[in-house]
């Protein structure tokens, strides 16, 4: 779990260093900061079905090991 925190630590300072960077804005910055990773993981969530839909898919149409 600690690993996990330290990522999203370091993920919300690269967000919010790259948007101040190339916007100036700290209100922009923070927001960003915070938007992209909760965007991210409503993507990642629906990534994730959709492999496993892929993956099944792929189980299913090979051919028998002999």
């Amino acid at each position: 779990m600690i690993k996990t925190f330290t990522f999203a630590i370091l993920h919300f300072s690269v967000a919010f260093s790259i948007t101040y960077l190339l916007t100036g804005s700290i209100i922009i910055g923070g927001t960003v900061a915070l938007v992209e990773p909760a965007i991210n993981t409503v993507v990642f969530y629906f990534h994730e079905k959709v492999w496993k839909r892929y993956e099944a898919r792929l189980k299913n149409s090979a051919p028998a090991a002999v």
